[in-house]
C-alpha cells in the first residue's frame, strides 16, 4: 500500500486540530498538591486553660528609690501640712486626702519605711482614680525596673507577684512592689511659712533688742526641692535579710493577673491588643468572616477571649490585618497583628 501525503488545507486542518487538543488538556488537568487561591490551609479552635500575665523584666539595686503614690477615688485633693524629714516613717503617714462627689474623705497615706518626697499635682485640684498625686522615697535598698511603653499596658494592672533574682547573687525571693509605675512628673515640696514677727521688750536704754534668726535645717523646711522626674518604672522591696548591693542587676519575674480555665487563641490569630481586637472565623466553604473580640489577658503566647466567640469556632491563622492608619495619623500601639509583649 503506498503512502499518502496531506498537503495543503488538509495539514493546516490537522494542525489546527492538534494545538486544539493539547488546550483542551491544559484547561482540564489541575496542578496537585495547590489549593485554589484564597483557601485558608491554617485554623485553630479557641481552648480553655488557666491563664496568667507575666513577664519579665530587668533592673538593678537601688539606693532610696522613688515611686509615686495615686489617688484612690475621683476628687478634689487637699495635702495635709506635711514636709520632708530625715527618718523615715515608723508606720503608714497620712499626708493627704481625697474629697469625692460625694462629700467622702479618703485618706493618701506613704507606707512604711518612707520619706515623702515631693508633690505632683496642685493643693485642690481635681484628680481621677489612679492618677499619680504623691512621691515618695524608701528609705534604703530598693529594686527598680524601668519600662517601656510596650511593656506598660501588660504592667499596668494589680501586680500580685514579683519575684527577683540578682545576677550572680541571692534569689528568687519575693519582692513587695510600691506604688505605682505611672512615670512621675518632678514634685514639689512648699516652703516653709515665714516666722512671725515678734516686738522685743525694750533694753535699758530703751532701744530694741536685736533679733538673732532662728536657723531652721532641712529636715524642718525641705526648701522648694522634691522628687526628681521619672519615667515608667516598677519599685519592689525585697526582704530584709537578703543581701543587697547597690547597682547590682537584678532580673524581676512580674505576674499582674491571673485567671481559671478562660477561653484562648493563639495571639497570632488576633489582631488586636488591649481591650478589642478581632479574629477570622472560617465557614464550612473556607471563607473568613471578620469578627470583634473582647480581649483580656496575655502571655504573649495565648490570648484571653472574654466575649466575641462561643468557644466551637474554627479560627484563621494568621488573624485579619488592621486598617492602616489614616495619612499623617501618628501611630501608636503594635497597629499590627497577635498581641505579643
Amino acid at each position: 500500500m503506498g503512502t499518502r501525503r496531506v498537503t495543503g488545507a488538509g495539514a493546516a486542518v490537522l494542525i489546527a486540530a492538534a494545538l486544539c487538543g493539547c488546550d483542551s488538556a491544559e484547561k482540564s488537568t489541575t496542578t496537585p498538591g495547590l489549593e485554589a487561591r484564597g483557601t485558608v490551609l491554617t485554623t485553630v479552635k479557641p481552648k480553655r486553660q488557666n491563664l496568667s500575665n507575666q513577664i519579665s523584666l530587668g533592673g538593678s539595686v537601688t539606693i532610696n528609690p522613688v515611686f509615686g503614690i495615686v489617688a484612690p477615688v475621683d476628687g478634689e485633693l487637699r495635702y495635709l501640712d506635711k514636709r520632708p524629714s530625715k527618718a523615715a516613717a515608723a508606720r503608714p503617714k497620712w499626708v493627704a486626702t481625697i474629697w469625692d462627689d460625694n462629700g467622702d474623705p479618703r485618706k493618701v497615706m506613704i507606707p512604711k519605711d518612707s520619706i515623702l518626697a515631693g508633690r505632683l499635682m496642685d493643693d485642690r485640684s481635681d484628680v481621677t482614680e489612679g492618677m499619680p498625686i504623691i512621691s515618695a522615697k524608701h528609705a534604703g535598698y530598693g529594686i527598680v525596673a524601668e519600662i517601656d511603653s510596650a511593656q506598660a499596658y501588660r504592667v499596668s494592672g494589680a501586680i500580685t507577684d514579683v519575684r527577683a533574682q540578682i545576677k550572680n547573687g541571692p534569689g528568687p525571693f519575693a519582692c513587695t512592689a510600691v506604688g505605682t509605675i505611672a512615670a512621675l512628673p518632678a514634685g514639689t515640696i512648699p516652703e516653709p511659712p515665714p516666722p512671725v514677727p515678734t516686738t522685743p521688750a525694750p533694753g535699758a536704754s530703751g532701744a530694741p533688742v536685736p533679733q538673732t534668726p532662728v536657723e531652721q535645717g532641712p529636715a524642718e523646711n525641705g526648701g522648694s526641692d522634691g522628687s526628681e522626674a521619672t519615667g515608667m518604672r516598677l519599685v519592689c522591696v525585697p526582704p530584709a535579710s537578703v543581701k543587697l548591693i547597690n547597682g547590682a542587676q537584678v532580673t524581676l519575674q512580674v505576674v499582674t493577673a491571673k485567671a481559671s480555665k478562660v477561653l484562648v487563641l493563639p495571639v497570632e490569630a488576633v489582631a488586636g491588643t488591649q481591650g478589642k481586637g478581632k479574629v477570622d472565623i472560617v465557614g464550612a466553604d473556607q471563607q473568613r468572616k471578620t469578627v470583634d473580640v473582647v480581649l483580656g489577658l496575655t502571655d504573649g503566647k495565648v490570648v484571653q477571649i472574654k466575649s466575641g466567640l462561643k468557644g466551637d469556632e474554627t479560627v484563621a491563622v494568621p488573624g485579619p490585618d488592621l486598617p492602616a492608619a489614616p495619612p499623617g495619623a501618628e501611630s501608636g500601639g503594635d497597629g499590627g497583628k497577635g498581641v505579643g509583649g
